[in-house]
Parts: C-alpha cells; sequence; structure tokens
C-alpha cells in the first residue's frame, strides 16, 4: 500500500466540486459587524519577534486584541499558516521579496472546508484515480483521492473569437511573456519552479495578519457602508455559464492601506445583501493585503453577500488550485506603461458541461501551449451558483475610505486616466464574452455599463474589429470634477 509523507507528494483529491464564473457587483455588501469594545488585554506572543498591533520592551513583543475572539481567530490563522509552511516540499525566494512555498496539492487548504469532507471521487475525462480503495496517509480528511487537473471540456469559440492586437498598436496579452507563457509573475524570474504535485503559494505572514483592519475578516472584501465605487460593464437576465475577457493591468495608485483598486470578472447569482454567491478574478492593488502597491493577480469568491464566507485566494478553504505555475496573490510583472506598451491579460471562467460541473478559472487564451488552468471554485460552496450565474460583470472597483463629507479619495482605478484618454492612457477590457448553454463563447451583445460616480471613474464602450466588445474605463478619484 502506498505510503505518504513530506518526501512523497500524494495525488491531488477533487472530490464533487463546482467551480463558478468571476462576477462582482459589491454596492450592497453587508456591513461588518463591530468589534466588542471590551478590553485589549487578550495578548499573544509574535512568533517572529516583531511588534505588531501592541508592543513591549526587551525584545518581547506582545499582540494586543480587542476581544478573546479575536485572539483565538489569530492563533487559528496563524496555526493554518504554520501548516503551510511545515508542509512546503521546496522554498523559492522571489526577486521582489515574496517567498513562494510549494505546497502539496493534497495540503491545500480547501481541503479542510467541512463541506468538501467525505465527498466520493468524480470520474471523468483526464482524470487519473490511484487504488479507489486507497486512502492518502497524509491527506486532509483521508479522502479517497482521485487527480483532476483538467475540466473535461473548454468552451467553444464561436463568433468574436480571441484577438492578440488592437488597433495596430503594439501590445501583449500575456498569451506569449514568460515562462509558460500564460502570466509573468516577479517569482518567475527566479528561474525556479514547484515540483509536480505541488503548488506555489505565496507565503503569509503574521505582519500580514496584523495590517488587516479586523482579524475576524482577514482575507476578505471589507465591506465600509457607501465605500464600494464601480465602473463595470454587465450582462445579465439570462443563463450564464462563463466569462472570458482581456483586461491590461496596471500598477494603480492607492492613497490609503484601508482602500484598493481592482480590476476583474465577476459571475453572480443570487440577491444582493441576503444570498449572493460570486466567484472573482483579476488584478488587483491592496497595501493592507499585501503590503505594497504591486498589482498582484487574485481570486475571490463568497456564498452569502460577503457576510461571513469567502476569501481572497488560498486564504481560506475554498478555491482549488491546480496550476503548478501560477501563484495566487505573487505580483504580476512586467505591467502596462503610461503612453507606451500595454501589458494584458486573458482571463476565462466557465462551468464544466458535465452534471456537477466545476467552475474553472484559465489564464491566457485557447486551449494550447498559451493557456494555464489555474483551478476551480467548488461546487458545495454555494446555494446559488451551483447550476449557472445569471450575471457576468466586468470592470473596476475601488474602495473609497473616506468618511462623509470628506474629500474623495485621489485612489486610481485603472491607469487612473478617465475612458476619453483611449489606447495606451487609460485602462480596456477587450474581447468581452460570456459562455453560453451550449458551452460556446459568444459576444457579450447588449452590455450594459454603470459607474457609480462618473466624476471619479467612468466606462465608455464599444464594439467591432478586432477587439470584439470592449470598453474603456477607470479615473482619478479626486479631481476638480470629484471633490
Amino acid at each position: 500500500m502506498a505510503s505518504c509523507s513530506r518526501s512523497r507528494i500524494c495525488p491531488v483529491i477533487a472530490c464533487c466540486f463546482v467551480s463558478f464564473p468571476i462576477i462582482a457587483l459589491l454596492s450592497a455588501a453587508a456591513s461588518v459587524s463591530s468589534a466588542a469594545s471590551s478590553s485589549a488585554s487578550a495578548t499573544a506572543p509574535r512568533a517572529d519577534g516583531r511588534g505588531g498591533r501592541g508592543g513591549g520592551g526587551n525584545g518581547t513583543r506582545r499582540v494586543a486584541f480587542g476581544d478573546e475572539e479575536e485572539l483565538r481567530r489569530f492563533r487559528s490563522i496563524t496555526a493554518r499558516l504554520a501548516r503551510l509552511r511545515d508542509a512546503s516540499v521546496k522554498t523559492i525566494q522571489s526577486p521582489d521579496g515574496d517567498v513562494i512555498d510549494c505546497v502539496p496539492t493534497h495540503l491545500q487548504p480547501a481541503f479542510e472546508h467541512p463541506k468538501l469532507r467525505g465527498h466520493k471521487p468524480e470520474v471523468g475525462k483526464n482524470t487519473n484515480f490511484v487504488d479507489q480503495q486507497l486512502s492518502c496517509a497524509c491527506a486532509a480528511q483521508r479522502l479517497k483521492c482521485a487527480v483532476q487537473s483538467e475540466p473535461t471540456e473548454r468552451p467553444r469559440d464561436g463568433a468574436g473569437g480571441h484577438a492578440h492586437h488592437g488597433g495596430g498598436e503594439e501590445q501583449d496579452d500575456g498569451d506569449g511573456d514568460g515562462e509558460g507563457g500564460f502570466l509573468p509573475q516577479a517569482w518567475h524570474r527566479s528561474g525556479e519552479w514547484c515540483p509536480e504535485g505541488s503548488i506555489p503559494v505565496r507565503r503569509t505572514t503574521e505582519d500580514d495578519v496584523l495590517r488587516a483592519s479586523s482579524v475576524a475578516r482577514f482575507g476578505m472584501k471589507t465591506s465600509t457602508a457607501g465605500g464600494h465605487e464601480h465602473a463595470v460593464g454587465y450582462v445579465s437576465g439570462g443563463q450564464v455559464y462563463g466569462a472570458k475577457a482581456s483586461l491590461n493591468v496596471w500598477a494603480a495608485q492607492v492613497a490609503s492601506p484601508a482602500e484598493f483598486s481592482l480590476s476583474q470578472v465577476w459571475l453572480i447569482a443570487g440577491a444582493f445583501g441576503r444570498d449572493l454567491n460570486t466567484v472573482e478574478a483579476g488584478w488587483q492593488v491592496s497595501p493592507e493585503l499585501y503590503g505594497d502597491g504591486s498589482p498582484r493577480l487574485f481570486v475571490y469568491w463568497t456564498g452569502d453577500a460577503y457576510r461571513e464566507t469567502g476569501c481572497y485566494n488560498l486564504h481560506c478553504s475554498g478555491f482549488v488550485q491546480t496550476s503548478p505555475r501560477v501563484a495566487l496573490g505573487a505580483a504580476i510583472s512586467p505591467v502596462s506603461a503610461l503612453a507606451g506598451r500595454q501589458f494584458d491579460v486573458t482571463l476565462l471562467v466557465w462551468k464544466d458541461p458535465r452534471p456537477r460541473g466545476h467552475w474553472w478559472l484559465q489564464l491566457g487564451g485557447g486551449g494550447g501551449a498559451g493557456a494555464q488552468i489555474v483551478g476551480y471554485w467548488p461546487a458545495a460552496l454555494f446555494t446559488r451558483l451551483g447550476a449557472r450565474a445569471t450575471m457576468a460583470q466586468f470592470g473596476g472597483e475601488v474602495v473609497n475610505a473616506r468618511p462623509a463629507g470628506a474629500p474623495h479619495t485621489p485612489t486610481q482605478m485603472g491607469s487612473g486616466r478617465f475612458p476619453a484618454e483611449g489606447y495606451g492612457r487609460a485602462a480596456y477590457f477587450r474581447n468581452v464574452q460570456v459562455v453560453d448553454w451550449d458551452n460556446s463563447l459568444v459576444p457579450a451583445a447588449g452590455i450594459r455599463t454603470l459607474a457609480d460616480r462618473p466624476g471619479c471613474y467612468d466606462i465608455a464602450g464599444g464594439s467591432g474589429g478586432a477587439w470584439g466588445t470592449y470598453f474603456y474605463y477607470g479615473g482619478p478619484g479626486r479631481n476638480a470634477r470629484c471633490p
């Protein structure tokens, strides 16, 4: 009987999951209940000896928390981080300062989720089985093991397929740059890769956790009342089985650690404020989450309108990563330059047609060497996204953390320029498509656009030519039209 250990990487466990397409309308995100206002007497020493929310002398630093629940949550998070570090079979030092741990695929956080325990393996194309009677001794819940690193079927190209160039301008779409071609990330410059059977996980530190406005909501989207502002295009009112678009990447300037700027694709089902389900992917600048101003690849999900479930990347149990070449939360490099070379990345999220199919995420266009399957969102996470989405959304989102009556934040969306400035200066989405009931990619006909505050961040769309359905979006935040 085969056995598992840190020196022997077990097969991926993929048990009856469904991944979900990407989309997000956060206008009605739920508010966070305030932390208990009791004493800050709950403390814990830092494992790395550095100070955080509190301090002490003589080299012993202690962190103060609002209450015992926050302390319990902190200990739970740090214990999970320690488990990931201990499970790593290789460590890679990225030139930008990140540390990448190569974690055996079956030991990633997804399989700790209570709804993912006890499922039986799926059978399907591209699925390699170990002995059905074998339980991996080192697997989280001793589940029977199966490997499904690929979906059974990718969406078929329809009208308005992927284009690599627009307007005769030089541009990279993420399909041809970097090792592997799908998405150059800063850690790739190290020249090192994770071994087969493991995935690259950006190491999260205690400092990352302590930067969060609330330890209880570490790795989750904030829900500042009225603080989320959007400029988006959306398709709704039908049955949506996926979404695809190419978007250029910018190092958007974020004015406050409590704010972020992102550009993404969302897939949505359910009602805002109640049972909203989303899966989301794109690039994001978030000093609070990552500790710097670099644009980074992210995924997100929620099963209850951003209240208690869901998180970014692998910060909780949920998204199942299968790619050995993509690190969620790692910096994207290169990025677009104002009036210079444009770099964009293609995102595709779709529901595998199998009856209990996953919602898969792919980077890059097509299904060949230029594409990379990143992973999937399991169906068990959701109440409304199990079969399909009802809306696909594309565009930008900014958190404005300034209090009512204060000047608007100068945090940028996209490039920080308005849509009227066009190619080379404004951010864009091009070749915007949705996946229909027949698993075919079709142009996002009838796409509607919406800007919450057009004087701060705006959007302007068009169609035709190599770019198919497209739009420019974004803005500088505070300006003469947005005081």
